[in-house]
Formats: structure tokens, C-alpha cells, sequence
């Protein structure tokens, strides 16, 4: 499956937060993410992801395993994604490791989800603020068979406007580059 996803900087928060709350029920849950490579860079260069992400919430504390293949659609970024439940988070950190990947980087994410229908599919917004970077972004996503992808990008964009937000507000910039940059600029001030 493809996770057909757009994601926009925020620049009225409160009134997205308002309209998302009209549509179902938050969830709060902060994201403890962890991306792993080969030293060379290797998933990297290939434009894939390899994530270890520990979500703390109201109903407890999960982990999740994620590949993510390259993108299938530049315009996005949207990505074929496979991702399992893991029992032991340490022993999965432990296994990728054994296996010669390193973390490349962690962050968190701190999150409010939000599922829904609309235009005939499943989707989830997330509104999320990550610590290290200025702003609010929202991820609005879909789970789609590849040749969907671009109608479900269409429903996306519809649903974003109907939320406040516009083609200009779209990114398609990673949180793993944006933190990157962060602690670069953070180090070169220091």
C-alpha cells in the first residue's frame, strides 16, 4: 500500500485545531522516532526510511517497525509503507543494529491525530509540532493501492481547504532533514 499523505505548515493553528475537532476526536500522543541507515547512507541515497517510532499515549505505550520505499509521486513525497507492532522496542533497536544499521537521527514529535472519513476514504490528520523546529505542521494521509494515488491526493487537497489550508502552505521538506539542519546550524552557532 502507498500512504498517500500531503503535508502543510499551519498558520492558524487554533482554527485548524477548531475545524479538525468538528470532524472527530483528537488524540494526543507524543512520537519517540528513531531512523536508521548503514554508515554509507545507503536508505538514504535511495530515498527510503527505516523507523523505529515509540508512541506514548493516552491508552499506553506501543512501538512500530516502518520501511518506507522510495517516493512514487515527487509531488508529495507520498511513499509505499509497510509498518508492524514490535512487542519490544529495545530488542528491535537491538536487531537493527545487529544487522549494521546505525541511527541516523531521533526526534520527537508531539502529535494530535485525528481519524476520519471524507470523500470516501479513511484518512488521518495530524497536527504535529516537533520541539526543535519552529511551527505547526499538518500530515493528512490515506492508505491507497499505487494506482490511486493521484484521486486520493485530489480528495487530500479538497479536505486540507476545507481545514483552512492552501496549495501555498504545502511542503514536502522531511522532519528528518528540517531537524538535521536544526542541530547544524545549532552547532555552527556554537
Amino acid at each position: 500500500m502507498i500512504e498517500a499523505e500531503l503535508k502543510a505548515c499551519v498558520h492558524a493553528p487554533q482554527e485548524v485545531l477548531r475545524r479538525l475537532d468538528e470532524r472527530a476526536e483528537g488524540r494526543v500522543e507524543v512520537y519517540q522516532d528513531t531512523y536508521y541507515d548503514t554508515v554509507e547512507g545507503t536508505l538514504e541515497a535511495r530515498d527510503e526510511e527505516l523507523r523505529v517510532r515509540t508512541v506514548h499515549g493516552p491508552e499506553g505505550t506501543r512501538t512500530l517497525l516502518t520501511y518506507k520505499g522510495a517516493r512514487v509521486d515527487e509531488g508529495s513525497g507520498s511513499k509505499p509503507e509497510h509498518e508492524t507492532r514490535v512487542e519490544d522496542a529495545e530488542a528491535v533497536h537491538a536487531t537493527l543494529r545487529g544487522l549494521g544499521y546505525v541511527p541516523a537521527i531521533a526526534f520527537e514529535k508531539r502529535c494530535r491525530n485525528y481519524s476520519f472519513q471524507a470523500r470516501g476514504r479513511q484518512m488521518l490528520a495530524t497536527l504535529v509540532r516537533v520541539p526543535e523546529l519552529d511551527g505547526t505542521f499538518l500530515e493528512l494521509e490515506t492508505q491507497v493501492e499505487e494506482k490511486d494515488v493521484p484521486a486520493a491526493l485530489d480528495d487530500i487537497r479538497t479536505v486540507l481547504a476545507e481545514l483552512g489550508i492552501g496549495p501555498d502552505d504545502l511542503t514536502t521538506e522531511l522532519y528528518t532533514a528540517s531537524v538535521k539542519a536544526h542541530r547544524l546550524n545549532e552547532t555552527a552557532r556554537n
